[in-house]
């Protein structure tokens, strides 16, 4: 099921692991482990975040990939279904 995941990261912790070069390292980690289609970096309620869209295979992931950003940078993370305009298209067509 293709997902969107939301990381908004605590600014004190992304501080530190930016100080330290950690921060591009963490963030290699989790593409590599969810490979997604697209990622964008950017501000959410004035705190930085990130947003990538990958396919989940199995809800079981969701811990490998949702804890490093908790406790690493003191994320909030937000995970939802999403579709792209084929989905949309294919979905509006079963209405009928």
């Amino acid at each position: 099921m293709r997902v969107m995941l939301r990381a908004t990261m605590d600014t004190e912790k992304a501080n530190e692991l930016i100080r330290s070069g950690k921060l591009p390292q963490l963030m290699q980690r989790t593409m590599e482990r969810i490979k997604p289609e697209a990622s964008y970096f950017t501000t959410h309620e004035g705190s930085r975040a990130c947003y990538m869209v990958f396919d989940l295979e199995d809800p079981s992931q969701i811990p490998s990939i949702a804890e490093p950003l908790f406790t690493e940078l003191g994320a909030k993370i937000d995970l939802a279904p999403v579709m792209n305009a084929e989905d949309l298209h294919k979905g509006l067509s079963q209405l009928g």
